[in-house]
C-alpha cells in the first residue's frame, strides 16, 4: 500500500524503480536458461509460457538502457554507409530495430513473434525460411546464445551470398580469456574454418565487440572446434557472458 502523504509522482516512480527490479529478475533466470539450453529449449520454453518472451525483453531493455552506447546502432551506421540495395538478415532481432531504421530490406527473426514484421522460428537446423545465398548481410546483435550457437552461424553462411557480409556483436566479456571468456583468436578461426574470412576485429567499445567477416565461396570442409558454451554466476549485470 502507498503511503498517502507520498505525492503521486513519488509514487509513481517509486512503482516504476520496483517495476525495474521486478524485470531484472526475471531478465537474469531467463538468460540464464537461454545460455544453457539448444534453441529448440529455449522456443519450447517460450512456447509453455509467452508472457517469459515479454519478461526477458523488458529486461533486456532494462538493462541495455544504461550502456552509453549500443551495438545496434553501430550496425545501423554501417548499413547506412553502404547501398540500401543489400538484403540483411537479423538473427535474434528482439523489437526489430534494424529493420525499423534503414532503409534496406530485412528480415527479422527471433524465437517468438510479437510483432507482424518478425518472423518466429528455432534460427538452426535449415529452419530459418530463406533460400539459400539469398542475402547480403547477416547480423547477430547480442543473440549469439545457446549451447547450439554455433547452428546459428551455419544458418548464416546458408542464406548469405557468396562475398556476404557476416557482422557479430558480442557483450566484451564474453572474449575475455582472463576472466572465463572465449579466446575471441580462436573464436575468429572457428567462423573463417566454416568459410569466411576476418576482415574486422573492434574492441574499441567499452561494453561490446564486434566481429566483421565476409564469405568465402566454400568453406574447408573438416570439423570445427568451437569455444565451448558456458556460464558465470553474476548475469544481472549483463556484463559477464561467455562463449
Amino acid at each position: 500500500m502507498i503511503h498517502p502523504s507520498l505525492p503521486s509522482s513519488s509514487s509513481s516512480s517509486f512503482l516504476d524503480k520496483v517495476r525495474a527490479r521486478l524485470a531484472g529478475g526475471h531478465f537474469r533466470m531467463i538468460n540464464e536458461k537461454l545460455y544453457t539450453c539448444t534453441g529448440k529449449e529455449a522456443l519450447d520454453y517460450f512456447n509453455e509460457d509467452p508472457e517469459l518472451f515479454n519478461m526477458y525483453h523488458t529486461g533486456y531493455q532494462e538493462q541495455m538502457s544504461h550502456w552509453p552506447e549500443q551495438p545496434v546502432n553501430t550496425i545501423i551506421k554501417w548499413l547506412k554507409d553502404r547501398s540500401s540495395s543489400l538484403i540483411v538478415a537479423d538473427f535474434g532481432c528482439g523489437d526489430a530495430r534494424l529493420a525499423k531504421n534503414v532503409k534496406n530490406k530485412v528480415f527479422s527473426f527471433d524465437l517468438v513473434s510479437n510483432d507482424p514484421s518478425v518472423i518466429a522460428c528455432d534460427m538452426s537446423n535449415w529452419q530459418v525460411p530463406l533460400d539459400s545465398s539469398s542475402v547480403d548481410v547477416a547480423v547477430f546483435c547480442l543473440s549469439l546464445m545457446g549451447t547450439n550457437y554455433a547452428s546459428y552461424l551455419q544458418e548464416a553462411y546458408k542464406v548469405l551470398n557468396p562475398s556476404g557480409w557476416l557482422l557479430i556483436a558480442e557483450v566484451k566479456s564474453r572474449f575475455d580469456p582472463k576472466n572465463g571468456g572465449a579466446d575471441p583468436n580462436q573464436f575468429t578461426r572457428a567462423v573463417c574454418e566454416m568459410g569466411f574470412t576476418s576482415e574486422l576485429k573492434d574492441f574499441s567499445n567499452k561494453m561490446f565487440v564486434l566481429l566483421y567477416f565476409k564469405k568465402k565461396k566454400s568453406s574447408e570442409g573438416r570439423e570445427i572446434e568451437w569455444p565451448s558454451s558456458s556460464l558465470v554466476q553474476t548475469p544481472l549485470t549483463f556484463t559477464n557472458y561467455k562463449f
